[in-house]
């Protein structure tokens, strides 16, 4: 009887894993082969726990998460690139992105001790100009799903479903924060005033007088700049020159996340609660692939989303901050001309 039950036992089939050229291997993967090894090292691990005859190797399995994020996210199609079978896709990529969040605190730190504050000062002043700053705060929107239950609340002002995500980075154009959390519709200077990004700002760089960049979304503080709305004076007009030039290099982070995940710059097609997950660990490979200097080829940038319409810098913040991030950009902005 036994003998007759192990041989209704079907055999199991293994797809040939594909063997990548050198040619193609970082269109495919973002990543160049030996710094795939790398990453997969360093986040996975150098053995797998897996000791079956088909089991995906540690290398392997970076690769797949590699090539779902850097393809427009379809799971069945990267199978084929890889040789393996769709389920086999959707654990690795559960399993990896959660590996590399693991280690989010490595990778994303944003600077809060008076040491750190006053080093990232310091390398903004050795790459830039603008006084005080350490680094620019912004909002992307990431398209998304339908949610299976509809809400407008992840439709943003221009009629798709998303995400908005904020991020703040460094001179070295590194992400420093990045919340994933809110929906489309909420206005960028909502999440900045509830994030712990903001707290910490409010809290301690009164001390060194650091500053954060932010564009006419966000309301003006003593630690967040943001332009004249209508430069009159040699003073407004040298500011906003020079906050605009540098104001930049967090439109030039977004650009290159999506130009190296394309998944983030089309759709991330998962539902709706792993998103965010997702967005972090494209950053912190962001990061890694900075550490790494690993450049992509350039390309044409995609772009970023206009702001239409600002609430009234009163309706952003209480009257204090506000006036007093008024005064200080005024005192910024004669220390700009009198540096032109």
């Amino acid at each position: 009887m036994a003998e007759f039950i192990l041989n209704l036992r079907s055999t199991k089939y293994y797809k040939p894993r594909r063997r990548t050229c050198d040619r193609d291997f970082k269109v495919l993967y973002r990543f160049t082969r030996e710094h795939v090894e790398w990453i997969s090292n360093h986040f996975l691990g150098t053995e797998s726990g897996e000791r079956r005859g088909g089991a995906i190797n540690n290398i392997d399995k970076m690769k797949i998460f590699l090539r779902y994020v850097g393809d427009p996210g379809f799971q069945s199609g990267v199978g084929e690139d890889v040789g393996v079978h769709q389920s086999s896709v959707s654990k690795v990529v559960t399993e990896v992105t959660e590996k590399l969040i693991e280690k989010c605190g490595l990778w994303i730190k944003f600077p809060h001790t008076a040491a750190d504050i006053i080093e990232a000062k310091q390398k903004w002043q050795s790459n830039y100009s603008f006084p005080c700053a350490l680094g620019v705060i912004d909002c992307t929107h990431i398209k998304i799903k339908k949610p299976p239950i509809y809400s407008d609340e992840y439709i943003n002002r221009k009629g798709y479903h998303s995400i908005n995500v904020q991020a703040t980075c460094n001179s070295d154009e590194w992400f420093t924060s990045v919340d994933a959390s809110w929906p489309g519709s909420v206005h960028d200077s909502r999440i900045s005033s509830n994030s712990k990004i903001s707290n910490i700002a409010r809290n301690d760089f009164h001390r060194s007088q650091a500053l954060l960049l932010g564009d006419e979304g966000y309301g003006i503080a003593p630690w967040l700049m943001v332009p004249f709305r209508n430069p009159n004076t040699p003073q407004e007009r040298a500011h906003n020159n020079l906050f605009t030039k540098e104001r930049v290099i967090i439109e030039r982070c977004f650009g290159q996340l999506k130009q190296r995940f394309p998944m983030l710059q089309y759709k991330v097609r998962v539902s709706i609660e792993k998103v965010p997950k997702f967005v972090i660990c494209c950053c912190i490979l962001h990061n890694v692939a900075k550490y790494l200097k690993d450049e992509l080829d350039p390309m044409e940038l995609p772009l970023e989303d206009i702001p239409l319409a600002y609430p009234a810098e009163e309706e952003l913040d209480n009257n204090n901050i506000r006036r007093s991030g008024q005064r200080r950009r005024s005192e910024l902005a004669d220390v700009i001309l009198a540096l032109a």
